[in-house]
């Protein structure tokens, strides 16, 4: 029999260790951009719409570099080509976000920072899936998780720990604070350094060999796409009913979002019925018009998981700062307190994500995936409603251990759900398609957030924490309609994360 060998821990060590460099980057836009932006002169209404670019680069990037990284096979490997551009021009990115002097540049800039993150990031998924056995594969997902978390609770916290060193934490002329600036530095240089970490020490089966192992799940036959004009068509409508709308009622401009990409893919989809083309946009159109069945009741699991890590992203700042802290101006020393205690907050989950990944997987051997994923979503429920209750900013480290249960959680077992159900030829690019999932909620995020909390909310952005919450509880509920595949268990503790 030609099996996949297992692998030690010290080689899926290494072939997770550039996540920690990717998560650097990731947890210093996530934790900093809002800020970056605020001081820059962004209106708190503004900023989801500054933040489209993140998940508009992904929803973009991440199926086009799986496709062609399925068919890549050069000197370097087959994913670890894109792990290295993206990786440059990432650091390239943080060195220069820092230092803009214009509102647009730093929105610029985050396009080309998410979207050189989203080029090293989509091959580092299937990169587990083509490297591990099926029952190595829980594990080498829980050492990516373990990578991100300790990455960002590092990078959160960094801002706060040079403030706490002395480094200036409020710029002349209401700038951006020194702290903030060495942060990026720091960041650029330790995500190139991981990746680099990565590609030196790992290699990869060439394409033929990996077909060639017994438990590669065989390609299937292309969908048959002769009724993917009515979906096209009902989302066509749906665009066409939301333009309306945003005209009649006068409602945000983020609107102009959700109503393009309705029309966008109701247009794709009415195409692919009709098309005799068959490059690449034809076949990832259709592997995401038939993609398998577990990956589509996955991906209600991930369109509510993801809307609430966005809502946070966005609004933590500005929330806890208003909430907690009592000002909403960006150049006082209270603001600046406040945002880098979101740091620190941005750490705390971060760090217990991190022990959730050594724990996840004695919770998996006694619950298996799903219902683990379901109890870890709603611990990140309940921490996120808790803003609304707390107004002591050092309580809110004990939501954080929830947020932080939901995060690990996030990043780890969707995945192992779904990448047995994967053919080895097309790993890269069902990995990308599912990142649709990932991206989708966050565009929803960003174009209706602000008419929410405008409409129903009086503007206090607390409440998008309390939304997102509500909506990792409606996660853990759609976990129970995955099934739970009948290795999962005793696969996901074989060999867990040492400590």
């Amino acid at each position: 029999m030609n099996t996949k060998p297992s692998l030690s821990f010290w080689q899926i060590w290494n072939m997770c260790f550039g996540f920690l460099g990717l998560q650097f980057g990731f947890a210093l836009q996530n934790a900093n951009v809002s800020r970056i932006f605020q001081t820059l002169g962004a209106d708190v209404n503004d900023i989801p719409a500054l933040w489209i670019a993140a998940p508009l680069t992904g929803l973009i990037v991440q199926p086009i570099i799986g496709h062609f990284s399925d068919r890549t096979w050069t000197r370097l490997g087959r994913r670890r080509p894109y792990f290295l551009v993206g990786a440059v021009f990432a650091s390239l990115a943080l060195l220069w976000m820092p230092n803009a002097p214009a509102l647009w540049i730093a929105a610029g800039l985050l396009w080309i920072l998410d979207a050189s993150i989203n080029v090293s990031m989509e091959p580092f998924r299937a990169f587990v899936g083509d490297q591990l056995p099926t029952p190595q594969r829980p594990l080498g997902y829980a050492m990516q998780s373990f990578f991100i978390a300790v990455g960002a609770v590092v990078a959160s916290a960094l801002p706060w720990m040079l403030a706490q060193l002395g480094v200036a934490n409020v710029a002349p002329g209401g700038g951006i604070p020194d702290t903030v600036k060495y942060a990026f530095y720091a960041g650029g240089a330790v995500l190139l350094g991981a990746v680099l970490w990565t590609i030196l020490r790992t290699r990869e089966y060439p394409p033929a060999q990996l077909q060639s192992f017994t438990d590669s799940v065989a390609e299937q036959p292309a969908a048959d796409a002769s009724r993917a004009w009515k979906l096209g068509l009902l989302l066509l409508a749906a665009g066409v009913l939301v333009l309306f709308a945003i005209r009649h009622f006068a409602l945000e401009k983020e609107l102009y979002l959700l109503a393009g990409g309705l029309i966008v893919f109701g247009l794709l989809f009415a195409w692919l019925t009709f098309t005799r083309s068959s490059g690449m946009l034809r076949e990832v159109m259709g592997d995401l018009y038939g993609m398998p069945g577990p990956m589509r009741r996955l991906a209600w699991v991930q369109l509510f998981s993801w809307f609430a890590m966005f809502a946070m992203w966005i609004y933590t700042t500005p929330g806890v700062t208003q909430t907690l802290y009592g000002t909403t101006d960006t150049g006082s020393a209270a603001y600046n307190e406040g945002a880098n205690w979101v740091g620190v907050l941005f750490a705390a989950y971060n760090g217990f994500a991190a022990l959730a990944a050594v724990v996840i997987p004695l919770m998996v051997r006694r619950w298996g995936l799903r219902i683990s994923h379901l109890v870890n979503l709603c611990l990140g429920g309940a921490g996120l409603l808790s803003f609304l209750v707390i107004r002591n900013p050092q309580w809110l480290l004990a939501s954080m251990v929830g947020v932080g249960f939901a995060w690990a959680s996030i990043l780890s077992l969707p995945y192992a759900l779904l990448s047995d159900n994967l053919p080895a030829a097309k790993m890269g690019v069902y990995m990308g398609i599912f990142n649709f999932f990932i991206v989708i909620p966050q565009l929803l995020a960003a174009s209706v957030l602000g008419l929410l909390l405008r409409l129903c909310f009086h503007n206090q952005p607390i409440w998008a924490l309390a939304l997102g919450g509500a909506c990792l509880l409606v996660a853990g509920l759609f976990t129970l309609r995955v099934r739970e595949p009948v290795y999962a268990a005793p696969a996901a503790v074989a060999g867990g994360i040492p400590t």
